[in-house]
């Protein structure tokens, strides 16, 4: 898939589980060991926004993005205080900070910064941590207890070799359209926050490998090679986590979210809810907490009343849920 969205950790992990031959049986702990041990890493990547990718491609992926996101943050950065001098005096203090193979928690970044004499207050830090991660010089850590930490990429994601930019941006091309079709050149720029010319680069540079529909007067991309599937998949309920890459990954989504229904999952501020999806519809919402001990309480919300049959469809995607948690469900139906 190229990078996952992850600014919920909870949600970035029940994502992956989703994905994953296995994944409910897997369950949380491979999935925390993969984060811990840097097989998986989590930071900021495209559009600003925090990502799961692997190690192997940080290296050609940010360089693709992080000129743009700069260009759009400037005026930001000027609000904050910002300038060239700061970042620089940030990035050397960072990277003292982290080295020998240290890992350091957001609050020891801070104060290393303030030791260097670049104030981490208010949203200074974020941006701060944000910039260095974007620059390629920092990335998660291996957490500490329940404390994130942050770790040198040089560490944690070695540089591997080097692309050009016609062929990285062929390679995100490829990856978006094969994990993501049907899609459009539109979409794919949204989600990879590329100029909207070098995402019709990149996907001109691989559309010899996809296939194309147009669907009102839009053209859509896809895998050349799709598994055709059952009716009984077609018709399975899910239960995705908040801002998955079944909604967050497109500019437009009516094609899975009715008009009228956008603001029940969408409210503003960027919050994508979690969804109930039957049929690749979405068709509600849900909510867990972690209240009794060994249990899920899975509220569910659908926009409509649900029949037997997609009842017995939303209670198999709960029960998977709970098991990826290792826990036993109890669902809460609207009354």
């Amino acid at each position: 898939m190229g990078a996952v969205q992850a600014q919920d950790p909870a949600a970035a992990r029940w994502a992956i589980g989703l994905r994953l031959r296995g994944g409910v049986k897997a369950g949380v702990p491979a999935i925390e060991r993969a984060l811990a041990d840097g097989t998986v890493i989590r930071t900021h990547v495209m559009r600003w926004t925090w990502q799961l990718v692997a190690p192997a491609d940080l290296g050609w992926m940010l360089p693709l993005v992080t000129a743009r996101l700069m260009a759009r943050a400037a005026r930001r950065h000027r609000e904050l205080g910002l300038d060239a001098a700061s970042f620089r005096r940030s990035l050397a203090a960072l990277a003292r900070a982290l080295a020998g193979g240290a890992h350091r928690t957001r609050a020891e970044l801070g104060a290393a910064l303030r030791r260097a004499g670049v104030s981490p207050e208010g949203a200074r830090l974020s941006h701060l941590l944000g910039h260095a991660e974007l620059h390629g010089l920092i990335c998660s850590g291996a957490p500490r207890g329940k404390q994130a930490t942050y770790a040198l990429v040089d560490e944690r994601a070695p540089r591997g070799a080097p692309r050009t930019r016609p062929e990285a941006l062929a390679a995100l091309a490829r990856r978006y359209f094969e994990s993501r079709g049907p899609a459009t050149a539109a979409d794919f720029a949204w989600w990879s926050s590329l100029a909207p010319a070098e995402a019709r680069a990149g996907l001109e540079a691989v559309a010899g490998e996809l296939a194309a529909q147009t669907v009102g007067g839009a053209v859509y991309w896809c895998a050349a090679h799709v598994a055709r599937l059952s009716d009984a998949a077609l018709a399975a309920a899910y239960l995705l986590p908040a801002f998955d890459e079944y909604l967050v990954a497109y500019r437009a989504r009516d094609a899975v979210l009715a008009p009228e229904d956008v603001r029940r999952l969408n409210a503003g501020g960027g919050l994508l809810a979690p969804a109930i999806v039957l049929g690749g519809r979405v068709v509600g919402t849900w909510r867990r907490s972690l209240e009794r001990r060994g249990a899920v309480t899975i509220a569910l919300a659908p926009f409509a009343p649900a029949d037997r049959r997609a009842r017995e469809a939303i209670a198999e995607a709960a029960e998977r849920y709970a098991a990826f948690l290792a826990l036993e469900p109890r669902l809460v139906w609207p009354r």
